[in-house]
C-alpha cells in the first residue's frame, strides 16, 4: 500500500506525479496535467511539447481576441518548426460556452488532426475541455490572461438548454502562460482572476460545512492546497497595480493550482460555493431577458461579498428547531416553482426538474439534517470564523484592482439581489449558506435584513 503523502505545499510541478498521491481522505488524487510552463516567452516551448505528447498536427481553437493576443504567434511558431495545423476562430464577438459553441467548434474540426492546441482563457478553455474529452485527443491550453482557476480543471463551466451547468470533460496535458502576452491582457481579466480567488474563502468554508452536516467528502489537503493558491494571489495584490510580472506570474499560478485542487478532489466544490450561483443566476437571466452580466470572474468577486454579508448576518442567527420545522412544513413548492420561472424564465423548468430527483425539501431529510445543524451550532460558527474574512477586507482587496464590489454596477437591485439569493439553492445539489438558512427557516427573513 502506498504510504500516505502530504501534497499540499509541493511545488506546483511535483504535483503532477505519475499515479498521483495517496491521501488520508480516502481518495487518490491525480491529474492528467503533465507539466506547467509559466514565464516569458514559455510560448516557444510549444512546437516541442506538441511533439512530446504525440501530436503530430495539431487543431487550434481561438476567439477573435485571443488568436490576436496570441494566435497568430502560436501559428507562426508551429510554421517554423514544420508542424503542420488547422485552425478554428470563432467569428462572433462574445462568445458563449454553450452547445452552438461546442458544434461550432465540432463541425469545423479537421479529422486529420491527432492534437488540440486551446489559445485563451475563460470560455476558449471550457469549450475546448469538451472537445478533447469528446475527440479524446491530448490538448494544451496556451492561457491569454489570468482571468479564471479552470486551466487545470477537469471540468467545464458550460451553459446547457439555458442553465450553467458543470460538466465533466479533459485536463490539458501541459498549460503555457507566457507572461509576454499574459501581462498584457486588459485590466478587467486581472480584476476577474482576483474575483475568482477571492471566492475559495466562501467556497472551502461551505464545503466544511457540507461536510459536517451532510459528510459530505471532504479533503483537508485539497483545501490546504486552495487555501495556498489563495494566499499566494492576495499577497500579490500590491504588485499588481503596477503590472508587476511577478506579480501576475503569482496570480496565475494560484490559478492554476486551485485547478488543479479541483481536479484532485474530483468535484468543483473546493472552488465554487454560492458566489459562484449568484454569477449562475446573472449568467442565466442575461440569456432569457437580456439583462446585464459581465466576466465570470467579475460576477463572482460581487458574489463573494454579497456571500460574506450573508454570513455577517449567520453568526448572529440562535437557531429554534421548532420555527424551522413550522417553516418546512408550510413551504409551499408550486409557489417557489412559479417565483422559479417568473424569474429565471424558461431555464427554471430544467431546475424544477432537476429538484424532482434531488429531493431538497423532502420534510425527513430537512429533519435528519436540522438534528444535526442544531447539535454542532457552533462547530458550523468556528468554521465561519476559521475560513472567512471579513466584508471589508475583500472589499478592499478588490477596490485595489479597482473591480466592482456591488451589484449595482452590473445595474442590479437590492430586490434583484434578494432574489437571486432566493434561487441559489435551486441551482445545484450542493449545501451552501442559502439551504442552510432554508433549513434554519430563516431564509426569507435574513435576505429582507441583509444590506445589499
Amino acid at each position: 500500500m502506498c504510504q500516505e503523502t502530504s501534497f499540499s505545499q509541493l511545488p506546483m510541478n511535483s504535483l503532477f506525479r505519475e499515479g498521483g498521491f495517496s491521501c488520508k481522505c480516502g481518495k487518490h488524487p491525480l491529474t492528467d496535467v503533465k507539466e506547467v510552463s509559466v514565464g516569458h516567452g514559455a510560448l516557444r516551448q510549444l512546437p516541442e511539447l506538441v511533439r512530446k505528447y504525440g501530436g503530430r498536427k495539431p487543431f487550434l481553437i481561438a476567439d477573435r481576441n485571443t488568436y490576436q493576443a496570441a494566435g497568430e504567434k502560436v501559428e507562426s511558431l508551429l510554421k517554423e518548426q514544420g508542424i503542420d495545423f488547422s485552425s478554428y476562430i470563432y467569428p462572433q464577438e462574445h462568445l458563449e460556452p454553450d452547445e452552438f459553441a461546442v458544434g461550432q467548434a465540432t463541425m469545423n474540426f479537421d479529422k486529420s488532426c491527432d492534437f488540440i492546441v486551446a489559445v485563451g482563457s475563460g470560455t476558449i478553455n471550457d469549450i475546448s475541455k469538451i472537445i478533447a474529452m469528446v475527440t479524446d485527443l491530448p490538448f494544451i491550453i496556451v492561457g491569454t490572461a489570468p482571468s479564471m482557476d479552470g486551466f487545470a480543471s477537469n471540468t467545464s463551466s458550460m451553459i446547457s438548454n439555458g442553465v450553467k451547468i458543470t460538466l465533466q470533460s479533459a485536463c490539458p496535458v501541459a498549460i503555457l502562460a507566457d507572461l509576454d502576452i499574459v501581462c498584457q491582457a486588459p485590466k478587467k481579466m486581472l480584476q476577474a482572476g482576483l474575483g475568482d480567488m477571492l471566492a475559495k474563502y466562501v467556497s472551502i468554508c461551505e464545503w466544511r460545512i457540507s461536510n459536517l452536516i451532510n459528510g459530505e467528502y471532504y479533503c483537508e489537503e485539497v483545501a490546504s492546497l486552495v487555501r495556498r493558491s489563495l494566499k499566494r494571489c492576495i499577497e500579490s495584490i500590491e504588485a499588481m497595480e503596477s503590472g508587476d510580472s511577478q506579480a501576475v506570474e503569482n496570480v496565475i499560478e494560484g490559478l492554476i493550482l486551485s485547478g488543479v485542487a479541483m481536479g484532485f478532489a474530483g468535484i468543483s466544490r473546493p472552488a465554487s460555493g454560492i458566489e459562484h450561483y449568484f454569477s449562475h443566476i446573472w449568467d442565466m437571466r442575461s440569456l432569457e431577458f437580456q439583462t446585464n452580466s459581465d466576466l465570470h470572474g467579475i460576477q463572482v468577486g460581487i458574489g463573494t461579498v454579497l456571500a460574506l454579508k450573508i454570513y455577517s448576518q449567520v453568526v448572529g442567527i440562535k437557531p429554534n428547531k421548532a420555527k424551522a420545522l413550522k417553516y418546512a412544513e408550510q413551504f409551499d413548492h408550486e409557489k417557489h416553482n412559479d417565483f422559479m420561472r417568473e424569474f429565471l424564465g424558461t431555464s427554471a423548468e430544467n431546475l424544477i426538474l432537476l429538484e424532482k430527483k434531488e429531493g431538497k425539501y423532502d420534510k425527513d431529510k430537512h429533519r435528519e439534517r436540522l438534528d444535526i445543524i442544531l447539535a454542532k451550532w457552533q462547530e458550523i460558527l468556528n468554521i465561519i470564523d476559521e475560513e472567512l474574512p471579513t466584508t471589508d477586507e475583500v472589499v478592499n482587496l478588490l477596490t485595489s484592482l479597482e473591480a466592482p464590489v456591488d451589484p449595482s454596477a452590473l445595474g442590479f437591485t437590492k430586490e434583484d439581489v434578494r432574489k437571486a439569493l432566493m434561487a441559489t439553492k435551486d441551482i445545484r445539489d450542493k449545501y451552501s449558506v442559502s439551504r442552510l438558512l432554508w433549513d434554519l427557516g430563516m431564509l426569507e427573513e435574513l435576505a429582507d435584513v441583509c444590506q445589499f
